[in-house]
């Protein structure tokens, strides 16, 4: 399986934080403890690649047999909504070059409830400046 020495999201580099509830030869789920988003994770490709687009028919094939059971993760705390999501290259948000997707349980209680992945898109401050 390639790794990078240097990448938090490898396990062989003892570096993960977060506890892993599920882990195969594929894939992982880790749960979050960054951020003000209770209730979430990360799944998390075994073999070091960068992003979404590099994975490959039996790594999508078991990530699609995989996803109800990473749900029931977060089914637990019985959230009202989910937020599922790849941050894809820098400008895309994306903090770790490792290919991971989040999910992570909604509640009504939420400041932001109801605003879901979209809410940063709609935004007029976000709008791009014509080229001149």
């Amino acid at each position: 399986m390639l790794q990078m020495a240097d990448c938090p999201f490898c396990i062989p580099n003892d570096v993960l934080r977060g506890e892993i509830l599920y882990e195969d030869d594929l894939w992982y789920y880790v749960t979050m403890i960054d951020g003000e988003l209770k209730h979430g994770g990360m799944i998390i490709t075994k073999r070091h690649i960068n992003t979404p687009f590099e994975i490959n028919d039996e790594e999508w094939s078991r990530l699609h047999e995989l996803l109800p059971k990473f749900k029931s993760f977060i089914d637990e705390h019985n959230p009202h909504g989910y937020n599922l999501g790849w941050n894809i290259n820098p400008v895309g948000g994306q903090n770790v070059e490792h290919a991971h997707l989040h999910l992570f349980g909604r509640f009504e209680d939420e400041p932001l409830a109801y605003k879901g992945l979209r809410y940063a898109f709609k935004q007029p401050s976000n709008k791009r400046q014509p080229k001149s």
